[in-house]
């Protein structure tokens, strides 16, 4: 297996949204590690620009995904305390400096569907990716499950077609970090109060987030409100294939809340950041400034297992 990750998911879950809000995310992060995400080839360092750009700057979605893209890119950063070192007085850690590759391919979510409408050999190229990456980036966006319902099909088809191709004495041997996206919307904040599964960030904004203990049992909960009523599978799906040691469920936005400029704080009663297209010819847009909400740490996660596995 390569040190790569492969972003997976249905068309429309936030995966191309996701990346472009990593660069920012990181620059924004609040931790000791102090990471950044750099582009190795110039059409990867393009592509970082212009994802970031108009997301950030012209707050508007990136158009998605077609066929299969792939950039080059590298997590760089330092692990605080990760070498011990052995003196006269004793052990002592310092700072280890770190560059871990992020071989990053995103799939148009179509070539991994069960019919395979954009071709049997895009599907192929999408598979291998998977199938030589140590970590996956899993997309599941509840909204568009309950209005399109083909998280199942969509999951079964990639699984089956990848457990056929490792064909492992066990589990398959991946990282996953299981994304649930689209926290800003007004159904998934609403569905999370009522579960009481919502705590609120000490710092302002002071964001509201599903904390990482319970992002698997919200998940849960969320498969059953499938409109084909078979999302349900998707996770035991998941932890029948992976090892579940080896999975991390993360409730994110790419764009976050909208937080009032004067104010500077969640108001509960006006936090809409995504603004819906009002005609057909219109492209639905941002309302204020991105604050992204876990978008680094399953990145970040990752990126410490692809670290861990290449010791």
């Amino acid at each position: 297996m390569n040190k790569g990750i492969t972003l997976w998911g249905a068309t429309a879950t936030g995966k191309t949204s996701f990346l472009a809000a990593l660069h920012t995310a990181l620059v924004d992060q609040k931790t000791d590690s102090d990471w950044r995400l750099r582009g190795e080839d110039d059409p990867s360092t393009q592509r970082l620009v212009s994802l970031t750009h108009t997301l950030v700057n012209e707050r508007v979605f990136p158009k998605a995904t077609t066929n299969l893209q792939e950039y080059s890119w590298s997590l760089v950063g330092t692990m605080p305390r990760a070498i011990q070192e052995w003196h006269w007085y004793g052990p002592r850690r310092r700072p280890k400096n770190l560059v871990i590759p992020l071989h990053v391919v995103d799939a148009q979510g179509e070539v991994a569907k069960a019919n395979r409408s954009q071709g049997r050999d895009v599907t192929r190229q999408f598979i291998a990716n998977l199938e030589n990456s140590t970590g996956i980036l899993f997309f599941y966006d509840p909204v568009r499950d309950f209005e399109v319902g083909d998280a199942y099909e969509h999951t079964f088809g990639v699984l089956t077609e990848l457990d056929s191709q490792l064909k492992p004495y066990g589990k398959l041997p991946h990282h996953v970090a299981v994304c649930i996206t689209k926290f800003d919307e007004h159904r998934m904040l609403d569905a999370a109060m009522r579960m009481r599964m919502v705590e609120h960030d000490i710092d302002p904004p002071h964001f509201p987030r599903v904390p990482e203990a319970d992002a698997r049992e919200f998940f849960a909960k969320l498969c059953r409100l499938s409109k084909t009523q078979t999302a349900h599978r998707v996770l035991p799906l998941l932890e029948q294939t992976f090892d579940r040691s080896k999975i991390r469920y993360f409730v994110s936005s790419a764009i976050g809340f909208y937080v009032d400029p004067f104010t500077g704080v969640f108001d509960l009663r006006d936090y809409q950041q995504h603004i819906p297209r009002t005609t057909p010819d219109d492209d639905p847009r941002i309302r204020g400034d991105i604050r992204s909400i876990n978008v680094v740490e399953p990145i970040i996660w990752l990126g410490r297992q692809l670290a861990r596995t290449a010791g």
